[in-house]
């Protein structure tokens, strides 16, 4: 199927669409910048001696598996009572792996949202909008800002974050005072939250007691507040972990996370993925799909179905060889045909 015989197929049948992106969608808009491998390149050229030595011995250029490798390593360690010193610098070696991604992504990212080109940007919102619209919603597991810059740049249809400003005085503005407004904090909107970050991003940070969106003012552009916030040695909400539980572990420590995946975990109508692999790592996202489809009801707030995007062959025989990890309908369309960004 194209994209648009999926859009006019869904539209008959009146359902709500919804969107899941992973990494493809950022690579679509530049895979020098976003891909693994691009990562990869940018991270080990820095000539980190202990990084260098970790993706030589585990042969990869997957994140995902080094994580999942040292953890493993950890736990072996700790089974067999092993030296803790040991212990202790593989943790370091795992911190600074997920430290070194973050960083990687930060200073590899485009330094403001004008360095994308409007007819691009206009592209991905026209997309957007066709879920958004249909009164579904928006799910990604990308870190980087693509995402919120065309929501925000094109003033895309209905999209709430579930972040707003709170009242900080109320009782001195009842008086007539100038009111004093709070960062932009997770909740005031969550109600109507339709945007998801599932695994956090570049512009979310945790100070422990509120969730926090780093936003721009009239001096700074939105990465360069985002860096000053690092630099002081905050960082922001990432899920860095190796396989689907630790991943899910991850998120369940965090309500912002915790409420993004509760809310795919019920989430009805339809689901459309592009540049979403469900690989190993990903059982998690699996998981939350077939809760949502509740198997074996027939009552109307449910997923019905999923249309997964390939761009390969190869991509195809993958799908079809876990299609029975679904309980809803499992159907493939042909992501090149979505024209995400125009191109």
């Amino acid at each position: 199927m194209t994209f648009d015989e999926v859009v006019a197929h869904l539209g008959k049948k009146r359902r709500s669409m919804s969107l899941l992106m992973g990494n493809g969608f950022s690579m679509a808009y530049d895979k020098d910048i976003f891909s693994y491998n691009a990562l990869y390149t940018f991270l080990t050229s820095k000539e980190d001696e202990l990084l260098n030595a970790l993706f030589s011995a585990i042969k990869t250029k997957n994140f995902e598996l080094v994580m999942q490798q040292l953890d493993t390593t950890i736990a072996l360690l700790k089974a067999f009572g092993a030296d803790t010193e040991v212990q202790e610098k593989i943790s370091v070696a795992s911190q600074r792996l997920r430290e070194g991604l973050l960083k990687s992504i930060q200073q590899m990212h485009p330094e403001h949202v004008y360095q994308m080109p409007e007819e691009r940007s206009s592209a991905c919102a026209t997309f957007l909008n066709r879920f958004l619209g249909s009164g579904g919603h928006v799910y990604t597991t990308n870190y980087d800002l693509l995402l919120y810059w065309v929501l925000m740049r094109q003033r895309a249809l209905n999209h709430v974050d579930g972040f707003g400003r709170e009242l900080e005085n109320p009782v001195e503005a009842n008086e007539g005072k100038d009111p004093e407004w709070s960062e932009l904090l997770w909740g005031p909107n969550q109600e109507k939250q339709n945007v998801h970050y599932l695994h956090g991003a570049l512009h979310i940070f945790d100070s422990g007691l509120e969730v926090i969106k780093e936003q721009y003012d009239q001096e700074n552009y939105l990465l360069e507040k985002v860096n000053a916030r690092i630099e002081k040695g905050n960082y922001p909400v990432f899920v860095t972990a190796g396989n689907g539980d630790e991943k899910l572990e991850h998120i369940r420590h965090n309500r912002y996370l915790s409420n993004c995946y509760d809310r795919l975990c019920s989430l009805d109508g339809s689901l459309v993925t592009f540049g979403f692999s469900f690989g190993p790592y990903d059982e998690h996202i699996i998981a939350a799909i077939n809760k949502a489809a509740k198997p074996g009801s027939k009552q109307p707030q449910k997923l019905w179905s999923i249309y997964i995007g390939a761009y390969t062959p190869e991509d195809i025989a993958y799908i079809k060889s876990i299609e029975t990890k679904f309980h809803t309908k499992v159907r493939i369309f042909n992501a090149k045909t979505a024209n995400i960004w125009g191109t």
